[in-house]
């Protein structure tokens, strides 16, 4: 279980985002729904450990995981979380299968990587590089690295957003389903991809901002 309580976000233009406190279940589909600056990405990165809140705190599986130093932050967000990033993050020079096997160095074992590429149709295409492929086909690429290793958490920022509505659809049908038995949560625009999720949160009623004065 994914808990936030008392979180808030301040920004260099002094704006303030305060969260209401939630409980994300375990095994659970989420879909986080809002317009650009409701702070649906920033709640992602304050889940991983990419960003420390400003107040509150983050608990997963009842440890409280923002009073970490970074480093620790970011070992638990290789070990435990699958991300998986709007603009995939691959090196595009190089092969899928190198792309996935990169993840070696950080002592992840890429050997799921073969059912997971079959499973999203991408195995017969594991030696092309990625600049290559198709937005669609990157994002599938993108999902395979975040799942490999078998995260009991899959986050996903945005995973359409480069892709038109149809192929985006397909990729997020192929991403729930091969996100069973894990906790997705995936941040969107799109209300049209509702029907895929358990819960639909719409992030207007799940924050507040204000501009706090500069000091």
């Amino acid at each position: 279980m994914i808990e936030i309580k008392n979180l808030e976000k301040k920004f260099k233009n002094e704006l303030v985002i305060k969260y209401k406190d939630y409980k994300f279940e375990d095994n659970k589909k989420y879909i986080l729904l809002g317009a650009s600056g409701c702070g649906k990405s920033t709640l992602l990165n304050m889940i991983s450990g990419i960003i420390s809140p400003t107040r509150g705190q983050v608990f997963i599986d009842g440890k409280e995981v923002t009073s970490e130093s970074q480093h620790a932050k970011d070992i638990f967000r290789i070990k435990n979380i699958g991300y998986i990033y709007q603009d995939f993050k691959l090196i595009e020079d190089m092969s899928i299968m190198d792309n996935i096997n990169v993840l070696r160095i950080e002592g992840v074992d890429t050997s799921g990587a073969t059912e997971l590429l079959k499973k999203l149709g991408m195995y017969n295409k594991r030696n092309k590089k990625i600049k290559e492929l198709s937005g669609g086909e990157k994002q599938r690429v993108a999902i395979v690295r975040a799942l490999v290793k078998n995260p009991d958490i899959i986050l996903a920022d945005e995973p359409t957003g480069n892709l038109n509505f149809s192929i985006g659809e397909t990729v997020i049908k192929e991403l729930t389903e091969v996100s069973k038995a894990k906790t997705l949560i995936v941040v969107s625009h799109d209300e049209r991809l509702t029907k895929y999720f358990d819960v639909i949160i719409n992030m207007n009623d799940m924050t507040s901002s204000y501009e706090e004065e500069a000091k």
